[in-house]
């Protein structure tokens, strides 16, 4: 970045920096005493146990000796007037003289004029300042923002219990000068430049303003090429219009550059800083900024002539204005340090005054009052009652869509008047007794927090609701009854022992502020009803509006859209990926790794990096092998691309786009252990890099922007090709394939895989402009493997150990998450303290968690007790959460505890002592066992690293099977990794990262698996030889045989397990479908197991599962157990030699059944097929070099469940690419490159004429069949399954010779 726009900025900040220290009167020295030398008839209060007012100054003895109240309650107040407005600092107080009387707590409030009154707030809430523990010792309080104010006021919460309220008071500041100008709406300040155009390359303006309307502008100023700047008042709020780009829209049509503050009609001050230098701006509004950068090419602001300061006269018109003119005060207004309004006062030249501005605040003596309560607040009113007619006018404002504002009954019997909020909209009904109610509904979103205006006239059984100034449709009174004004007007609410006829309230009190009460056009004075004398009030704050924009900040995070009521506000998190009461928690995992671990095995998935960090989610593909969990980013540029026409002057260049920010790609590269992306450039006389010590002619930018000269399969630094380091480049003089220059296409390629320099944003290519030039390249997906967080662990072994990490910065949202295993009764998780806050996770007894914490309203503990204990030396996950809403702990699956957050009082954690985990500060309680995948508000720390120099600890955490083994199905078996866990699948028929994929194949007549049982072989580099196989003369005293099946012909012989001599065991169907298990065991007849409670070969997926265990055999058809047996004692069983599925093509002396089975084999698909621990199948096609297996015929590997609806007999071979985006060879990429599909398409139809001609030729012969089995009724009716093809019921009728199969041991 230039340094001297920056230089220019941090002068720029200096000198407005200046000028506020110089309007503060010198803070660094304002802390003069104020109150010490004030008269009595400067104080006041709400009431006084002397009866006068009672001076209640700093240390006094005489008199009463300080200020009580005549009674002491919540109502109380003590006040006292400086005589004009000064710089308060600071507040100190006593007790009372000589008394038990003093003040525990209490709070501040501040005014100008004696109304209106402002509360001291901090933190955004209401402060409360801790008071006396007697009544002599003097508690000081340092203000953490100064306040400007004439009137400033004391109100005790709570005092000495065995006492009264007391209080001596002192206020600390200094004097306090200014320059105010008084606007009335109809008038503004003129500054003129002293040339026509003034042009600025930066701009500081600064003031404060006060106001009573929500709308109305405070500068303006445009050029007549269309540059302006404009702040206004819109609705309470300020919007900044800033424009510096000629061809933008004049300020009528441009929406604003920045919107900023709320309810700033208030009637109170508020300072406003702009702060500009070229396109960047800082626009302050109280306490809270917006950064912002301005769109177009210029960096100036072009002003003609003049800046107009409360209004937009319109040129040549006095007196006419572009926009409503600002109503109200502006104080100390500076434009780039020139002193506007003094120079006004002073009557300078460069100042016009247009209409009549004064220079001194003009302070309306209204009295607002807050309706606290939903349930009790009211305000009651005296009317005039008999009056005929009525009229009630006032103005509220709240948050709450429901309320009731007025209850009346009116005079002489003439019904009831009510005036509700109801879903945010005005409802008037006059209900009379025995008339229908007339009813009036105007108005929407009238609970937005801005003033509206309601007035009610009744005069000539007319009733006139006006809403804002626009009067609805009037309601007519059909009963010609007169309308009598009532005697008591009940504002907000009802009292609890007034009868439903006094008081109506169908719904809730109203919360909010109301002002300006007008009773039968009389003006109603709340003085007197806060002084006792007039009315009657619960619940009510009187001379203040406490309404609160709770919006301001916004506190919903990542995009959340914020509402409100006036008691809390509410988190919209549609469509932001993020969940929870302040759309603080991401819904998505952080990595591929965690979506492993729910079980998934390859898909899209939406992940975000650092969880509730700011970084948003983005879609990846997830990819888990059995040995890696890979993730994969595509771009937007996946095919081969060609270049022609590239030279040095005019280079071809493209960008990637991976649909993601380059944080977010940072941050899935940086959080795993290895990636990787490959490159590919082929070429015809165009060169690569030019190597050996040419300049590079191609090269690639990464993250930082920088460009790379080397390319894939080479380090990063050396300017060469994969084949220049392996020596094995077409020409030797050079280290690139295509630097040779060949006329001949080739290609380099290789990976990159040197993190820091991942992903590869853009390719520039400067050599293909040349005869006969040509060249093509290819970027593949940065892929990455390996989670460097999620089995990020530590182990404490000693009770003292711990590791420390820096301050946690949780003020307003904390997430904590992590995993534990321990075998401790307790210990202490994590520990972070504060000078008076602090966070806390602890396990406190075997089935105890509890997350304690405190942000400075005192400590709060969730707990959650788990019904079995969790020192069982398992892995078990822990979540704690804190934000402005709600304190939450889950512990593994357990139900949530939550507890809501109070509204009022402090909100902000404030932690300043370093992180300990695994232990305290104080170094006791420290936990003893593991801890892993620790989060902290989504940033991962590394514990592995600091475990490393830490006493008393050690990296990382074994014994995650223990935890995770049951992940692994169907017979895998978890192996522990350094950093977790894999499911080995050796002893499994399944395949997959969690043994779960099934192993299937189709066969065709006459193919033939054959496995025959020898010494042992290796199946994977995992596996010992002494668990591959069975020896060959081991008698297996148990055996579990397990597949499954799909076919559509019978009889088929689907597996045949050879032993000694003539023994064997054969599974086959039937040729009516039943299933037969034959064991032919010694010399004795065979044991025939058939099962024919349905057609097996119906197409449909069937399991079977054999198991025997010495002499006891049972079977199992589709889960449901078939059949059990044992066998006799003399039944001997030999060992096995080989196994078969399908056709046996060994000449064993089958018996006659089997070799009728025989005959063709198995026609169909068989999966998962297991004996004991050896998988035939899997062998034979994952292994068959080097397993002891042998195929004949074709096995086509394919999915059964895809070929339970197809014609099993028509083999369809199943592709499947380990790319995911389809990449494909591309040494020769011109060559061919464009192919005809004629012929294919040729082939297809003439498939599709002969498919057609067979099918008439087989429905004709079976029509016959058909017709000569109704003419004889004599012929034997065949049991063929009832959806077989009529081509394998053709295949069957040929095959005579095959009889039914023998029906033993029938189920």
């Amino acid at each position: 970045m230039d340094s001297g726009p920056r230089l220019t900025s941090v002068f720029t900040l200096l000198f407005s920096g200046l000028w506020h220290l110089g309007l503060t009167a010198a803070n660094y020295n304002c802390d003069d005493p104020l109150a010490s030398l004030l008269s009595p008839m400067a104080f006041s209060s709400s009431s006084d146990f002397a009866g006068t007012p009672s001076p209640a100054q700093l240390h006094r003895r005489v008199g009463t000796g300080g200020w009580s109240p005549a009674d002491s309650n919540a109502q109380q107040w003590l006040q006292m007037d400086l005589g004009s407005r000064v710089e308060v600092t600071a507040v100190a107080t006593q007790g009372r003289y000589g008394s038990s009387d003093w003040v525990t707590s209490y709070s501040l409030m501040f005014s100008d004029t004696g109304r209106n009154w402002k509360q001291y707030k901090q933190e955004d809430g209401i402060w409360t300042f801790a008071g006396n523990m007697n009544a002599d010792s003097v508690v000081h309080h340092k203000l953490l923002h100064s306040v400007r104010a004439r009137f400033v006021r004391f109100v005790p919460l709570e005092w000495n219990p065995t006492g009264k309220i007391g209080m001596r008071v002192e206020v600390y500041g200094c004097s306090y000068k200014s320059d105010v100008a008084d606007f009335d709406g109809r008038s503004s300040l003129l500054y003129r430049f002293n040339q026509k155009l003034m042009s600025t390359l930066k701009d500081v303006i600064s003031l404060k303003f006060k106001s009573m309307q929500g709308d109305g502008v405070l500068f303006h100023g445009e050029g007549q090429r269309g540059d302006h700047i404009t702040l206004e008042l819109q609705k309470g709020r300020l919007a900044l219009h800033l424009n510096l780009d000629d061809s933008k829209p004049r300020l009528s049509s441009s929406p604003p550059a920045a919107t900023l503050g709320s309810l700033l009609d208030d009637q109170h001050w508020h300072s406003v800083l702009l702060e500009r230098v070229g396109k960047q701006v800082n626009f302050t509004v109280d306490k809270h900024t917006q950064h912002f950068r301005t769109k177009g090419e210029a960096d100036a602001l072009d002003i003609d002539y003049e800046l107009s300061f409360g209004g937009i006269p319109v040129p040549g018109k006095p007196g006419t204005f572009l926009k409503k003119n600002f109503h109200g005060c502006i104080e100390n207004l500076y434009y780039n340090g020139v002193n506007i309004i003094d120079l006004a006062k002073r009557r300078k030249h460069q100042i016009y005054t247009v209409g009549n501005v004064t220079f001194s605040c003009a302070e309306p003596q209204i009295v607002p009052v807050t309706f606290l309560s939903s349930t009790s607040s009211y305000l009651l009113l005296p009317g005039t009652p008999q009056i005929d007619g009525l009229s009630v006018s006032f103005q509220f404002r709240t948050w709450n869509h429901d309320g009731l504002l007025l209850s009346t009954e009116l005079s002489e019997g003439s019904g009831t008047l009510l005036l509700s909020l109801e879903g945010g909209t005005l409802r008037l009904v006059i209900q009379k007794v025995t008339e229908r109610a007339a009813e009036i509904l105007t108005g929407s979103n009238l609970n937005d927090g801005l003033w509206h205006s309601v007035s009610i006239i009744a005069r000539r059984n007319r009733i006139t609701l006006t809403l804002d100034n626009d009067a609805t449709s009037p309601a007519q009174d059909t009963t010609r009854m007169q309308i009598y004004s009532g005697n008591h007007y009940y504002f907000g609410g009802c009292p609890d022992n007034l009868t439903d006829s006094q008081c109506l309230n169908p719904i809730k009190a109203f919360q909010g502020c109301m002002r300006l009460i007008f009773i039968d056009n009389q003006p109603k004075d709340l003085i007197p009803v806060q002084q006792g004398s007039l009315g009657n009030f619960s619940d009510l704050h009187i001379d203040l509006c406490s309404i609160k924009d709770r919006c301001l900040p916004n506190y919903c995070e990542h995009g959340g859209s914020c509402s409100q009521s006036w008691a809390t506000f509410y988190c919209n998190c549609s469509d932001t990926g993020y969940a929870g009461a302040t759309c603080h928690n991401s819904v998505y995992e952080q990595s591929c790794e965690a979506y492993r671990h729910q079980g998934n095995t390859a898909g899209f998935f939406y992940i975000d990096s650092d969880g509730s960090g700011p970084l948003a989610p983005f879609r990846v593909y997830c990819n888990v092998t059995e040995d890696k969990i890979w993730t994969s980013v595509q771009h937007n540029s996946t095919e081969l691309t060609h270049v022609r026409g590239a030279d040095t002057q005019k280079p071809y260049s493209m960008a990637l786009d991976y649909g993601g920010s380059l944080e977010q790609l940072e941050a899935v590269i940086d959080g795993s252990e290895h990636c990787e992306q490959e490159v590919s450039y082929h070429c015809r006389r165009s060169r690569l890099l030019n190597t050996p010590n040419g300049t590079p002619l191609t090269w690639w930018i990464g993250r930082s922007g920088e460009r790379h000269p080397y390319w894939g399969g080479v380090p990063p630094g050396v300017q060469q090709c994969a084949c220049g380091l392996d020596e094995t480049c077409l020409d030797v003089r050079h280290f690139c394939n295509c630097d040779a220059d060949k006329d001949e296409w080739t290609n380099d390629t290789g990976f990159l895989s040197f993190k820091d320099h991942l992903p590869v944003t853009q390719i520039v290519i400067t050599d293909t402009n040349r005869s006969n030039s040509e060249a093509a390249w290819r970027i593949g997906p940065l892929r990455c493997y390996g989670d460097r967080h999620f089995w990020n662990a530590v182990s404490f072994y000693t009770e003292a150990s711990y590791l420390h990490f820096p301050t946690f910065h949780a003020e307003y949202s904390a997430d904590i998450s992590f995993f534990f295993k321990t075998m401790a009764l307790s210990g202490v998780f994590l520990e972070n303290l504060g000078i008076k806050d602090f966070i806390r996770l602890e396990i406190s007894s075997p089935s105890e968690i509890i997350f304690a914490i405190d942000v400075g309203n005192g400590p709060i503990e969730l707990v959650v007790q788990s019904p079995s204990v969790l020192n069982d030396n398992q892995w078990h996950y822990i979540r704690a959460e804190r934000n402005l809403k709600e304190t939450s702990l889950q512990v593994d699956s357990l139900p949530r505890v939550t507890r809501e957050t109070s509204e009022e009082g402090h909100f902000r954690l404030q932690l300043n002592s370093q992180l300990f985990v695994g232990g305290t500060s104080s170094r006791q309680k420290g936990f003893l066992g593991c801890i892993r995948s620790l989060h902290l508000n989504g940033q991962k720390l590394d514990l592995e690293e600091r475990a490393k120099a830490a006493p008393g600890a050690r990296p990382g955490c074994p014994g995650h099977c223990s935890s995770y083994g049951g992940v692994c199905h169907n017979g895998g078996k978890c192996v522990e990794k350094r950093s977790g866990y894999f499911c080995d699948c050796t002893r499994s028929p399944y395949e997959g990262p969690f043994c779960k994929k099934e192993v299937s194949a189709v066969f065709e007549a006459g193919t033939s698996v054959t496995y025959r049982f020898q010494e042992p072989y290796p199946v994977t580099k995992n596996v010992s030889f002494s668990s591959s196989a069975i020896y060959a003369d081991a008698a297996p005293s148990k055996e579990n045989i397990a597949f499954s099946f799909v076919t559509a012909r019978a009889p088929s012989l689907l597996l045949f397990i050879n032993s000694s001599s003539q023994d064997f065991l054969a599974v086959l169907l039937c040729k009516n479908g039943s299933l037969q298990v034959r064991y032919q065991l010694s010399k004795e007849k065979p044991h025939v197991f058939t099962i024919d409670t349905e057609n097996f070969a119906d197409r449909r997926l069937h399991h079977l599962k054999i198991s025997r265990e010495g002499r006891g055999l049972t079977i199992q058809m589709d889960q449901q157990l078939r059949l059990s047996y044992n066998f006799s004692p003399e039944v001997e069983f030999r060992a096995i030699r080989s196994l078969t599925l399908g056709k046996v093509t060994d000449n064993l002396g089958l018996d006659s059944e089997v070799a009728k089975a025989n005959t063709l084999g198995f026609v169909g698909c068989l999966a998962s097929v297991q004996y004991d621990h050896i998988a035939p199948l899997k062998a034979a096609l994952r292994h068959v070099t080097v397993a002891p297996v042998t195929v004949q015929g074709t096995l086509t590997e394919s999915s059964c469940a895809s070929m339970m609806d197809s014609d099993v007999n028509a083999v369809t071979t199943v592709h499947s690419s380990s790319d995911l985006f389809g990449k494909t060879d591309e040494r020769e990429p011109l060559t061919n490159a464009v192919r005809s599909d004629s012929a294919v398409i040729g082939g297809v139809i003439a498939v599709v004429i002969f498919i057609i001609f067979c099918v008439i030729g087989i429905m004709t012969r079976f029509l016959y069949q058909h017709k000569q089995s109704h003419r004889t009724n004599q012929m034997k009716e065949k049991e063929y399954p009832e959806n077989l093809d009529s081509s394998f019921r053709n295949d069957i009728d040929l095959q005579n010779t095959v009889s039914e199969c023998k029906r033993e041991y029938f189920i």
